[in-house]
């Protein structure tokens, strides 16, 4: 809760506690101070403080107000004990349920991003007319892409870009992702990030290396605010793509919303071939990259084309591994807990730097064997079938790193931790779990690597040591 929250909340509250339990309050005075609750109200309502979680605490003034028409009957001592009890009562679960949904729900900040520049961020309508869109039963619709980019700035003051520019088209692809109404989510729309809204790239004749990331199935190109914020801080122009209809929602700029369409995939026969649709979204990303370099107003001879590397979460974790395996402009790639879906990596490995960061619920074998009983009966899946599934997975994973390669397993961490989204509820991060302090590790791990492969920075491997050393809980291994 914001310190309006706050205010709202005590003041709201305040005046409604105080006209039920003292009956000698005067009507004037008591229609004052439901007056101010009122004024309270529509202040923090007006200034942008409205969201759906904040509504109980505005009925509270609502019923301060009528409070003041409420009628004085007379009862004995006893009776009236027993209506003052049964209020304070209801009053007080009224007040901490009111309390507890923006706590539970809240408005959410980032950590400031570390590095030595601003932030900056930017947004591109793409699109591919040498292919069609799958997802669309027109021909003539091409496959079009909504691109963000974050990148160094010049400057330190600006309007900070929303979380996401479309919360309502978001929420309501995260509900359906989710099964849940998508007003849930619409708090999103209230978050605001350390981004500079279109905002000067750092000046110099500097080119800066490229690091792509790719959300995972269901996700948005928003999803790492943590992340990408703070390696474009340390230099590195970060573009998000968002996947077409496998994202939670794509708004494109004439207001059509993409929401997810995404069929309930599963198997690796299915989701290897399904992976091919974001492998050319990446190789078309790519190809416009160069566009850029050579005529957009702002990154025109700033891009370091010789310098990129990859990073996504889940699907695009896996999109990632591929693109570096089959595309030479790839140098470096991050997987954050992704199966490794699409070709399998040759015997030799990828034949590139690659790191395989995983969840700790994600590599236990006895979790995974409980879920695979419950997967069993309601799926109909065979018992087989789906231990098959975890030892191809565990094969992909070894073959990929056969050839060389890091990874970390990050204690206390489920799928989505590699996320923004345990940010959204404290009620989504899993026991023992600092959401904050994983964002920090992956963070950490991601920067010194990136440093490492895609800067070649001097002193970087012994930098990712210390990394290492410093988050020993983690078991980083690298590969031989």
């Amino acid at each position: 809760m914001t310190i309006w929250d706050w205010l709202a909340a005590a003041v709201n509250f305040g005046v409604l506690f105080w006209l039920v339990w003292d009956r000698n309050v005067s009507r004037a005075n008591a229609a004052m101070a439901a007056a101010g609750a009122i004024a309270v109200t529509l202040l923090h309502i007006s200034t942008g403080g409205w969201r759906w979680q904040m509504v109980p605490i505005y009925i509270a003034a609502l019923l301060a107000l009528g409070c003041c028409f409420s009628g004085r009957a007379r009862r004995s001592s006893t009776r009236r004990r027993l209506v003052m009890a049964v209020q304070s009562l209801a009053l007080f679960v009224f007040a901490g349920v009111s309390i507890a949904l923006p706590l539970l729900m809240p408005v959410f900040s980032f950590v400031s991003p570390n590095g030595p520049y601003a932030v900056g961020t930017t947004v591109y309508h793409w699109v591919d007319e040498n292919r069609s869109e799958p997802y669309s039963d027109n021909p003539e619709d091409r496959r079009e892409l909504m691109v963000q980019v974050w990148y160094p700035a010049g400057q330190a003051e600006g309007k900070r870009s929303p979380y996401t520019r479309y919360p309502k088209e978001v929420a309501a692809g995260l509900g359906q992702t989710f099964s849940l109404p998508g007003f849930v989510f619409s708090h999103l729309g209230n978050v605001v990030t350390h981004s500079l809204e279109e905002g000067k790239l750092a000046a110099g004749e500097e080119r800066f290396p490229v690091l792509l990331f790719s959300h995972g199935l269901t996700g948005f190109r928003n999803q790492n605010t943590f992340e990408v914020e703070e390696l474009a801080s340390h230099g590195y122009i970060v573009i998000g793509i968002d996947h077409t209809y496998d994202a939670a929602a794509t708004v494109f700029p004439d207001g059509r919303a993409a929401l997810i369409r995404f069929a309930n995939l599963s198997g690796f026969t299915r989701l290897d071939e399904h992976i091919e649709l974001w492998k050319s979204d990446i190789r078309f990303v790519l190809d416009m990259l160069e566009r850029l370099d050579t005529e957009d107003d702002r990154f025109a001879g700033r891009m370091d084309l010789v310098r990129i590397g990859m990073f996504g979460h889940s699907y695009g974790g896996a999109t990632a591994v591929q693109t570096l395996m089959e595309d030479e402009r790839i140098k470096a790639a991050i997987n954050m807990d992704g199966t490794l879906y699409g070709d399998v990596a040759p015997e030799s490995g990828v034949g590139k730097p690659l790191f395989i960061m995983s969840a700790e619920q994600s590599v236990d074998k006895e979790l995974y064997d409980k879920m695979a009983e419950v997967a069993a009966e309601t799926t109909g899946r065979s018992r087989e079938d789906l231990e098959q599934s975890w030892q191809e997975t565990v094969r992909r994973r070894e073959r990929a790193l056969s050839g060389g390669g890091f990874s970390i397993v990050i204690p206390n961490t489920s799928h989505m931790s590699f996320t923004d989204f345990h940010l959204f509820s404290p009620l989504l991060k899993n026991k023992g779990e600092d959401p904050r302090s994983v964002h920090r590790m992956i963070n950490d791990f991601s920067l010194a690597f990136f440093d490492l492969y895609v800067k070649k920075l001097e002193g970087a491997r012994e930098t990712l040591d210390s990394v290492a050393a410093k988050y020993k809980e983690a078991g980083f291994t690298a590969h031989p």
